[in-house]
Parts: structure tokens; sequence; C-alpha cells
């Protein structure tokens, strides 16, 4: 209905800006309670202090408080589980780790999440493999490890924080490429299994670079996972240095439940967008000896298709559960 000039009768303009105020309201209100950002590993690991560091910044952000939450068990799936199970609102986010992320739902008769259940904010950084003794170890260095592993198969334990972790599977290719075999010792996260190496329960640990390179004291790094020498462990070989070809790392990015809102998702992205290049939080990455490797939604999304088919392959080549 219109008048004789073609336009609306007040009453009815109102009413429309009535009906689309409380959309407009809760836009504006996101968040409009307590955030929190789900990490599926003990508290201390390199992937906690991310989370932590994130949070900090997020807050700034969004103008509300964000609380850490560490669910751990099951190589981090009880996490992710549970952040795919929220109410898809922005309100609960989840801090990943790949290849985790990617390889717990191929690796799981019932998986309790797939890579569908999520929507896709941002990868923030990667942090490399990396195989460390206790300081005081008679593991002089790789090739030494390498040796042992040869002359006494089954007899050097492993601990890493989960199977299909990124250590795990660092250690799946280096068994591989080496014709050696180790003992796998499971830990529900990085502090745990850093205080079972310097109480020598475990012979070799799968902390990341990060995390040895951020507190050295009692642990020797041997080798890592990275493409390249890292320039916070320079003196530290590549397994490709020594001659094996594996490349591994631990990539941490954010994600919500599949559903949430798209204004919703869309504030999330543009939020983390704005720490990713905030300086001050690149620093603190640089501080804890972590690099940064932003990617948007999107595109990180595509990224882990990708890496989901050579899981896939690897899996039907080499299933790792047992090893």
């Amino acid at each position: 209905m219109t008048t004789a000039f073609g336009r609306r009768p007040a009453f009815m303009a109102l009413a429309a800006t009535a009906l689309s105020t409380p959309a407009l309201a809760q836009r504006a209100r996101f968040p409009d309670r307590p955030m929190e950002l789900i990490v599926g590993f003990a508290a201390g690991g390199g992937t906690d202090v991310t989370a932590r560091t994130f949070a900090r910044f997020l807050e700034k952000e969004l103008g509300g408080s964000v609380v850490v939450n560490n669910r751990p068990g099951a190589s981090g799936e009880i996490g992710l589980a549970y952040v795919a199970r929220a109410r898809p609102d922005g309100h609960v986010l989840g801090i990943t780790n790949m290849p985790g992320l990617v390889t717990l739902p191929i690796e799981r008769r019932t998986p309790q999440f797939n890579l569908n259940d999520f929507e896709y904010i941002a990868n923030l950084v990667a942090d490399p493999s990396a195989f460390s003794v206790p300081a005081a170890s008679p593991i002089k260095d790789f090739a030494d490890l390498v040796a042992r592993a040869r002359q006494a198969p089954e007899t050097i334990t492993f601990g890493s924080t989960g199977v299909g972790t990124d250590e795990h599977l660092a250690l799946v290719l280096f068994q591989a490429a080496a014709n050696v075999k180790l003992v796998h010792v499971p830990f529900p996260g990085a502090g745990p299994m850093r205080t079972a190496i310097l109480g020598n329960q475990v012979e070799v640990g799968g902390l990341n670079v990060g995390e040895v390179a951020a507190s050295p004291q009692g642990v020797r790094m041997l080798v890592q996972g990275g493409a390249v020498r890292s320039s916070f462990a320079p003196d530290v070989p590549t397994f490709k240095d020594a001659g094996f070809d594996v490349t591994m790392s631990s990539e941490r990015g954010i994600v919500v439940a599949k559903g949430t809102p798209a204004d919703v998702v869309a504030r999330l992205r543009e939020a983390t967008a704005k720490v990713a290049n905030d300086p001050a939080f690149k620093e603190q990455c640089r501080i804890q000896f972590t690099d940064m490797d932003y990617l948007e939604g999107p595109a990180w999304r595509d990224r882990l298709e990708e890496a989901n088919g050579r899981f896939r392959q690897m899996w039907q080549r080499q299933p790792w559960s047992e090893g």
C-alpha cells in the first residue's frame, strides 16, 4: 500500500524499522556473555600457550572476556568434540592442532567430530615437531638415536601427546624412513610429557621446537621436522638434513561450531585478522618461539582438505594407530 505520493504510510515504515531492530541489536551485542576458548590438551604445552596469548588479544578486539578452558584427552578429540557440539553462536571457540584436526577422524572408527563440523576462522601459527632427550641422556645426537634404535628395536621409549598428533606422526614417518621401531608412550599434553622426559620416564619426547626453545632447561633437542632449520634452533638439524624425507609441524588455528551465523563468523574472522596483524601479538609469538602462519578461514579450509587427502593415502599405506 502506498499514498498518492508513492510512499509508505508512516506506521508501516515504523513497523519495518521495529522488526529489523532486534536483529541489528543482536549483531551489535556479540559477544553478549563470556566466551570460551577450548584447548584439547593439558595446560603448559605449546597449543595452550598460543591459546592464552590469543585470548588476551581477542578480548581487546571484541570487548568481552575470553576464558581458556582445557579439556584434555584422546589426543585432543575431547576438546574438539566439545566445540563441535556447542551451541553454534560463536561463544565457544576451539584452538585446533593440525594434523590431529585432520587425522583423528581418519584413524578412529567412531570419531566424535569431522572436518564438516566446524566453521573455520583462521590458522594462526606453526611450530615444527622435534625429538628431544633429557639433557644428561647418553644419546649424543640424532645419528646416535638412529644407531641405537637399529641395534635394539622396540626398546627406546618415545613420548607424544597422543595418537595422531604431529609428534606421533613424525615418529611414524621417521620409523618408516629409517626402518626402526620405538615404543610409543602417549600423554595428555606436552606439560606431562616434559615432566616424564625430565624424570627419565621416557627416553625421547616429541616436544615442538617452540616448546623446547622457550624452556630448554633439562632437555636437549636432537632433530626437528621443519622444511628448513628454525631461527629459534639454528644448530638443530632437520630430518632432511639427516637424510630422511620427513616434515611435520603443529599448525594451530581457531574454529567454531558449524551453523554459527555468518555475521558472527565474519566478526570473529575480522577480529582474528586484527590480532594476527597486531605487532604486539607477533612479538609475543616470537618471544614464545612460534612462527606466524596466518591463513584466513576459506584458504585454511582448502589447505586442510588437501592435507586430508594426503593423510588418508598415508593411512591406507601405513595405519599409525598402533605405532
